[in-house]
């Protein structure tokens, strides 16, 4: 792999020009496709097959065709001035006007008044209105929605207080804006830091940049095909962010260094591709099979996520192996430090000196390696319990997917949310929908008589609407209101009671019913997520335990890779539960409603915080193992391994957290909990697990850490991450000014 890799840096050094316009095309390409594309459709977030409440819900659009179950819809709430009812006359009639101009839209399949629907409080202080329209909410142009808005500001100037729920103006999580440039703006300033030059700072930015662009017009062009929807690009650009700055920061630093070494640009280019340019393939397919990995939980909207999450991954690799060298080759100079710029490297007894600098001089990662390597059982303890009580919080996690209430009070859907909670109760916002087959009953109208008085006696249930019978006879539909709210238990404890009464009243009345609806919904896709947690962590471990495995030709390294990554993961669950969840420091953080954590969260963590976990173990424990096989003991190894690698290491995290603490001020719940948990899971793994835990268990072990017994080295494929193979490349010369000079002829390494 290295040496297909340095003779690919050396082609797109040498074709510099054609390799950039080649990505130019392919951004301009996927540029005009996202700008002539119809709209994405909705993202289906809440669905899952074989769900008891999915089944249900396609039993209801096969049943009860032109229900319009798909079509976006807006409950418009209606509240009268204190003391005031909006049944009285002049309220009234500024409802009954509302109706009437809503109805006329030109996608409007119904809007129905509450004085005929019995939508009235009891108080009367609080009504509400149903507008449906005949298409999904992704589908409503403009101009619907600026009638509905015209409709409800008509409303307001009556003295009433409207606010309006539903998804028919929801506004739609974007890719790109403040999230993406909060984090572009941190990762420039730490790149700056990192490498003293503008030009090695803006490198990263500007290929990781084209690589987003182009990852996020992609999936704007095939959005409205594929059902991929914007909630979808907004993670994939901000994986795709991270990941691609942070590949091109590492291609870009062993340029840096290779060049202190004294090789030629293009040589140097080379070998930067060859070997950091191997970690970057590595780590990039470890994060994309992970991604991809998703897709076996089950949940179309999460394997949507993970796929084109993974895409995004895989033209980061592509940009970091081919774009950053042609780059170079345009500043050969430019992204040097200032002091390479001046004085460049001298040759001293056929060693350069900035080669000795390189490989001999402290920095703070190999002052910070001694200190672990001094006191390897402190540092590991200290690892181990302060992630263990960091993680405790996740034995309290609960699953849910937040809805309306966890939206900012400012937004109107939040609003609406509350005045129908305080005029009808809590669990007005969740009704469960309950569906009966009565096609093999003796009597159906008796059998849904029989169903629907057992589910109105039952404790939790406050109301119970009339049933409702499809034009074949054979299917029922109604509602139950439970007197708690969508996520609280114990509406999930009234579903499952719900449940368990059927099997008796089945063998009663011989009518089959189900429930669903969008609490329904929610709960039985929490259930089925967290019963894959546990199974789908454990194929993730045993992946990374493979791969490592093939990479380091050691049992106990992957061992101890895997043991780092369940911390660092469990101890993210645990930080996210008890600021979302529990509520500490929610407020600092603009959360305004805690409540169960949106289930897709815990499996998409996992997911991707396995692949950056194995990103850092990759970067700097292949460095330690490069040192290690070309003879050096192992305490030497680790020292080496920091002293090249944690400068860098610790830039690529910072980065990363910055750009994933970006998307925690976004407004979408769902990308303020990813983005806070991936924030902190780079966090705990890059500076706790990988650079102290680490080190502290390769010190314990010693040269049992690179054991591998042998008729598992003869079985596995050998692939060379390290550059072993380019250790005979020519001995590093003066390059001039330019970075033209040629290489000498490779010789045969030494040692391999």
């Amino acid at each position: 792999m290295a040496t297909f890799l340095y003779r690919m840096g050396r082609a797109a050094f040498g074709r510099r020009r054609l390799v950039v316009l080649l990505w130019a095309v392919l951004l301009g390409v996927a540029g005009a496709a996202a700008a002539k594309a119809p709209a994405a459709g909705d993202d289906g977030t809440s669905f899952m097959p074989g769900i008891e409440a999915q089944r249900a819900f396609d039993l209801i659009g096969e049943r009860f065709p032109g229900s319009d179950a798909d079509g976006a819809s807006a409950r418009v709430v209606f509240i009268a001035p204190g003391g005031e009812k909006v049944t009285a006359g002049e309220h009234r009639a500024a409802v009954d006007a509302f109706v009437a101009d809503a109805g006329n839209g030109p996608q409007v399949a119904g809007a129905v008044s509450p004085f005929a629907a019995d939508a009235v409080s009891e108080d009367a202080s609080t009504a509400y209105a149903t507008v449906t329209y005949k298409v999904g909410s992704a589908d409503l142009t403009d101009a619907d929605r600026s009638a509905l808005e015209a409709a409800v500001d008509e409303a307001r100037g009556s003295g009433l207080t409207v606010e309006v729920g539903g998804n028919a103006l929801a506004s739609q999580p974007a890719a790109g804006g403040a999230a993406e440039a909060v984090g572009i703006g941190l990762a420039a300033v730490v790149l700056l830091i990192t490498f003293g030059s503008l030009a090695a700072a803006g490198l990263p930015l500007l290929t990781a940049v084209v690589g987003v662009g182009i990852s996020i017009c992609a999936i704007l062009a095939l959005g409205s095909a594929l059902g991929l929807s914007m909630t979808t690009g907004t993670l994939a650009s901000m994986l795709g962010l991270a990941v691609g700055i942070d590949y091109a920061l590492f291609v870009v630093s062993r340029y840096r260094e290779e060049r202190e070494r004294g090789h030629a640009a293009r040589e140097a280019a080379g070998l930067a591709v060859g070997t950091a340019g191997s970690a970057v393939v590595f780590a990039g397919l470890t994060v994309v099979i992970a991604l991809a990995g998703l897709s076996v939980v089950g949940v179309p909207m999460l394997t949507k996520m993970g796929l084109c999450a993974a895409g995004a991954v895989v033209v980061a690799v592509l940009v970091a192996l081919t774009l950053v060298p042609a780059l170079l080759a345009m500043w050969p100079e430019a992204v040097l430090s200032r002091t390479a710029r001046r004085g460049g490297s001298r040759t001293t007894g056929g060693r350069t000196t900035g080669e000795r600098r390189t490989g001999a001089a402290d920095n703070g990662g190999s002052r910070w390696a001694r200190f672990v390597l001094r006191r390897p059982v402190a540092v590991l303890l200290a690892c181990v319990a302060g992630l263990g009580v960091l993680a405790l919080p996740a034995a309290d996690l609960q699953l849910g997917m937040p809805g309306d209430e966890a939206k900012p009070v400012t937004t109107t859907e939040r609003r609406a949310y509350d005045a129908l909670a305080d005029g009808f109760g809590p669990g007005f916002n969740g009704p469960l929908t309950i569906v009966a087959d009565v096609r093999d009953a003796a009597d159906p109208r008796a059998a849904v008589t029989a169903i629907a008085s057992r589910i109105e006696g039952t404790d939790g249930v406050v109301s119970l609407s009339p049933p409702q019978f499809n034009g074949a006879g054979d299917t029922a539909l109604f509602s139950a209101v439970p007197a708690t709210a969508p996520n609280d238990e114990r509406t999930k404890e009234l579903v499952q009671t719900i449940r368990a009464e059927r099997p008796g009243l089945e063998d009663e009345t011989g009518a089959v019913f189900e429930v669903t609806g969008s609490t329904a919904m929610n709960i039985d896709v929490a259930q089925a997520l967290q019963d894959a947690l546990v199974p789908y962590l454990a194929v993730v471990v045993l992946l990374s335990l493979l791969l490592l495995m093939l990479v380091f030709r050691s049992v106990l390294v992957p061992v101890k890779a895997a043991f780092g990554f369940l911390l660092s993961v469990l101890a993210s669950l645990g930080a996210v539960v008890a600021v979302f969840q529990w509520g500490w420091g929610a407020g600092l953080l603009g959360v305004e409603q805690t409540g169960p954590i949106m289930s897709l969260m815990p499996v998409f963590l996992v997911g991707i915080v396995f692949g950056l976990a194995m990103d850092y173990e990759v970067f700097l424990v292949s460095r330690m193992r490069e040192a290690y096989v070309h003879g050096e003991r192992p305490a030497q190894a680790v020292v080496g391994g920091f002293r090249h690698s944690a400068r860098v290491v610790v830039a690529a995290a910072v980065i990363m957290i910055a750009v994933f603490s970006g998307f925690v001020g976004s407004g979408e719940s769902m990308i303020k909990t990813i983005g806070f948990g991936l924030a902190v899971a780079v966090l705990f793994d890059a500076f706790v697990v990988r650079m102290a835990l680490v080190p502290a268990v390769l010190a314990l072990l010693g040269d049992r850490a690179w054991w591998l017994p042998r008729p598992l080295d003869r079985l596995l494929p050998r692939v060379d991450i390290e550059g072993t193979g380019l250790a005979g490349r020519s001995a590093p010369v003066q390059a001039p000014a330019g970075g033209d000079a040629q290489p000498q002829e490779p010789r045969e390494a030494a040692r391999t």
